[in-house]
Parts: C-alpha cells; sequence; structure tokens
C-alpha cells in the first residue's frame, strides 16, 4: 500500500448529513486524519458557518446544501463533488430520520419521508458514485445503520425495516464491487447522544429503560461512532468488506 495504514491524507470524502450528530463527528475525524471533505446538509446557515471555521483552521473542506431525500439530488450531488475534489474516494451515507409511533398509525407520507430520507437516498447517492469510486481503485461506502436493523427496538417498525435493508445492500454491494476495489461496510450504533435521540434521552423513564439494557451502562458518543467509519475508511482495514459492525456498549451481546 502506497499511503499509511492509519491515515486518511489524500483522501476525498463525502459524508450527507455532516452538520449534526454522528455527521458532524465523521467529517471532523475525517478532516484531523487529512481527508479533504464534501459535506452535504439541509441547512445552507449551518452548513456555511461550520465551512467558514473549518477553512479557518486550515481544512480542506467544501459543501452543499441539498435535501438528498428529494428525488433526483444524487446525481446532482456527485457532480457537484467531481468538480470540487476531481474524484471521490470515500462516501458515507449517513442522513437520517425517524418518526416513532406504532406501525398502524404510520399515514402514507410519513412512511414515504421515513424510506426516502433513509434509505433511497443512500441507494440512489452510492449508485451514482460507483464510477468515481471505482477510478478511485479503492473506494470506500459506508452505510450508517442501526442496532434497529438488526433487532427490534423501540424506535418504530419503518426506521427498522430502513435500517435492516442498509446493511443487505450492504453486503450485495460488496461482493458485486470487490472486484472494482470498492470495499463496502456499515455501522450499526445504538443511542447516541445526537439530536436525533434528544427526545428518547431527556425522558427519564426511557433513559432508564436503555441504560438497563446496555452492558457499559451508559449512552455513546458520537465520536465513538466516528472512529469505527474512519478505521473502515483508512487502508488499515483493506480487507473487511462487506461487515456490519456493532457501536452499542454490548447491546447485541446481551440475550439476557
Amino acid at each position: 500500500m502506497n499511503q499509511p495504514l492509519w491515515s486518511l491524507k489524500s483522501q476525498r470524502a463525502l459524508v450527507t448529513g455532516g452538520t449534526k450528530g454522528i455527521g458532524e463527528a465523521i467529517v471532523r475525524q475525517f478532516l484531523d486524519l487529512g481527508a479533504s471533505v464534501f459535506i452535504v446538509a439541509r441547512n445552507s446557515d449551518l452548513l456555511q458557518q461550520q465551512l467558514t471555521r473549518y477553512r479557518q483552521e486550515g481544512h480542506t473542506v467544501d459543501g452543499m446544501a441539498v435535501d438528498v431525500s428529494q428525488p433526483g439530488t444524487a446525481s446532482q450531488v456527485i457532480e457537484k463533488a467531481e468538480s470540487v475534489w476531481g474524484g471521490l474516494d470515500i462516501l458515507v451515507n449517513n442522513a437520517g430520520t425517524n418518526i416513532r409511533k406504532p406501525t398502524a398509525e404510520y399515514s402514507p407520507s410519513e412512511y414515504n419521508h421515513i424510506l426516502n430520507t433513509n434509505l433511497r437516498s443512500a441507494y440512489e447517492l452510492t449508485q451514482a458514485a460507483y464510477p468515481l469510486l471505482k477510478a478511485s481503485g479503492s473506494g470506500k461506502v459506508i452505510f450508517i445503520s442501526s442496532v434497529s436493523g438488526l433487532a427490534h427496538t423501540s424506535s418504530g417498525s419503518l426506521y427498522g425495516m430502513t435500517k435492516a435493508a442498509l446493511l443487505q445492500l450492504t453486503r450485495n454491494l460488496a461482493v458485486e464491487w470487490a472486484p472494482d476495489g470498492i470495499r463496502v461496510n456499515a455501522v450499526a450504533p445504538w443511542y447516541i447522544k445526537t439530536p436525533l435521540a434528544t427526545p428518547v434521552l431527556t425522558n427519564p423513564e426511557k433513559l432508564s429503560g436503555i441504560l438497563k439494557r446496555t452492558p457499559m451502562n451508559r449512552i455513546g458518543e458520537p465520536e465513538e461512532v466516528a472512529s469505527v467509519v474512519s478505521f473502515l475508511s483508512m487502508p488499515a482495514s483493506g480487507y473487511v468488506t462487506g461487515q456490519t459492525i456493532s457501536v452499542d456498549g454490548g447491546l447485541m451481546a446481551w440475550a439476557y
């Protein structure tokens, strides 16, 4: 390998949902490890604030304010990233959302919103990025899934369904794209201190239940998820593909 095992120097990365929570932590670690990062997020003001700060710190960063859940945006994002970096080495599909309610109560619009944000956008963006990832010679795709895609949680059936689909997409693409030098993996977090989890974590009763089911008896930090994503993006993980790594404080290992 020409590149240091534990570095992202000279790597060109695209991260969706990159201004908050896990996405923001991934962007920060990527930049600190030497990567150039193209950030995709919906909030234009927040995106510009973060781009300004990163540039003042000396990082190479750019971005695009767009809602990836909207049809037809994938090709626009990839074209913009290519025009900025001239190629792409790493794609992190992190953008996601949820609406927690019983299955019988979901409306068609809520169904479409969750599927479009969590699954369709990731699929279409990855599909659009394929030529650039192949041209890279060592492309990496990381899907941010969830333990809700591995087991029942209280996060709702639609959320779990979309996160499970990402895990199967990970396995399929890892095999299909291995001859093209592209590695595809997934990360499955449990509850992490992010804006998406705030409504649950600020509920004392729900928080108590979560901690009782977590062997490490604490909530995860965004940086702990980002570190696994960084590893999967490095040459150090060069023989790892088609895998799902749970970042869950031991949740999935505890049957009773």
